[in-house]
């Protein structure tokens, strides 16, 4: 008799162990990649990146969403692009590559910006040319883009940019608030005569 048939199983109680599958762990590893860099390790909060454009664009809500379209776009990209030559690259020259890669795709932003958002534009100012060094990207694309597949590299980055956002987001409605009481220009918190608002 073997160690298995001596063991009575009752069925009400126990059940048999869920083989995760091939496609479950893509799944669950997909997921932890978009998900992880919102709130467990974001890279403003936790891993203090992107803290200048991320205090000087914060000032109106409208500039801070154009401003994380724009690091949202780069991210996704970036990390596409430096997977999809990772092993065609040689390592002498792969942060050379990766900066050129940022660099093509904030030009390409920042003339979509010109094009057709030119006073957010001007809002701005550096600040879109400043993504090329921004630690969250070149940070992405050294460490996760390098090393992983496309697919998982585009959630990297649409979840990092994300993680930004979420902070600018936050801050931008604060500062506007706090500082005139509107948010994308309608009134919130009125001025009083006297000088200022008062909740």
């Amino acid at each position: 008799m073997s160690v298995a048939d001596s063991i009575e199983i009752d069925e009400g109680k126990l059940e048999p162990p869920v083989k995760e599958t091939a496609l479950d762990q893509v799944r669950t590893r997909g997921k932890k990649t978009l998900l992880d860099p919102l709130f467990d390790n974001n890279p403003i909060a936790l891993q203090v990146l992107g803290i200048c454009s991320a205090l000087a664009v914060t000032t109106k809500l409208e500039t801070v969403i154009v401003m994380s379209a724009a690091v949202i776009f780069v991210l996704a990209l970036s990390n596409v692009s430096v997977s999809v030559i990772r092993n065609h690259v040689p390592n002498s020259i792969r942060i050379i590559v990766q900066m050129t890669i940022i660099a093509s795709l904030v030009i390409l932003v920042d003339q979509i910006l010109k094009a057709y958002v030119y006073d957010i534009s001007k809002q701005l100012s550096i600040f879109v040319g400043l993504i090329i060094t921004n630690c969250i990207v070149m940070g992405r694309a050294e460490a996760f883009a390098m090393k992983e597949p496309v697919s998982l590299s585009f959630l990297d980055g649409i979840g990092n940019g994300l993680g930004y956002a979420l902070i600018l987001v936050i801050v931008g409605v604060i500062r506007e608030l706090l500082g005139s009481g509107r948010l994308l220009g309608h009134v919130i918190l009125p001025l009083s005569t006297e000088g200022g608002w008062y909740v």
